[in-house]
């Protein structure tokens, strides 16, 4: 990441200035051998839910909500913000696609980020994508959190995304084998 141009736009009159910074970011696309639904569901299944409602709590009763949001872990502690059915786009076109977008992390280890450079919070929670490539196959991208996050260039933050980059192929991993025992 280091040693990447930086660029400095002056926008009007000097009203506001914009630093843009080219980074690196490591895509992975992954052909998982199991049907689009039966993938879905292994995926759903091993993640926790988030319930927004729980941020309510923190300033009344940080504690409570910590161990509210602990609660909505699901594998790798790991938890869906947020599921968008962007394959339903494809009706405008007469053909459909089965295209889901989730948003996937934790509070609690956004947090561990955040309040270390808040920048972080650009990218927490993490998005993937899932669709049908075919019948039989199922493709999971993502951009690698470790690329994300490590633009900020501080290795506390880093060493949090490398945990990420292990628990989301994690859950990936183990919704394919979920849901390949579940086929048969």
């Amino acid at each position: 990441m280091r040693g990447l141009a930086a660029v400095r736009m002056v926008v009007g009159q000097g009203a506001m200035s914009e630093l843009g910074t080219a980074v690196s970011i490591d895509h992975v696309a992954t052909d998982i051998p199991v049907a689009f639904d039966a993938f879905i569901v292994a995926f759903e299944g091993l993640l926790g839910h988030f319930d927004p409602s729980v941020l309510g709590r923190l300033k009344a009763d940080p504690e409570d909500a910590k161990a509210r949001i602990a609660q909505m872990e699901g594998e790798q502690g790991l938890m869906i913000f947020g599921k968008l059915d962007h394959g339903a786009l494809f009706a405008l076109s007469g053909q459909p696609k089965r295209v889901l977008r989730y948003h996937v992390g934790n509070p609690l280890i956004a947090f561990r980020m955040t309040q270390l450079d808040v920048r972080a919070a650009l990218y927490a929670p993490l998005t993937v994508l899932l669709y049908e490539l075919d019948q039989v196959t199922t493709r999971a991208e993502y951009d690698r959190p470790s690329t994300l996050f490590g633009q900020f260039q501080n290795e506390a933050v880093n060493v949090v995304a490398r945990e990420l980059d292990t628990k989301l192929a994690h859950v990936l991993e183990k919704a394919s084998a979920q849901a390949q025992r579940e086929l048969g």
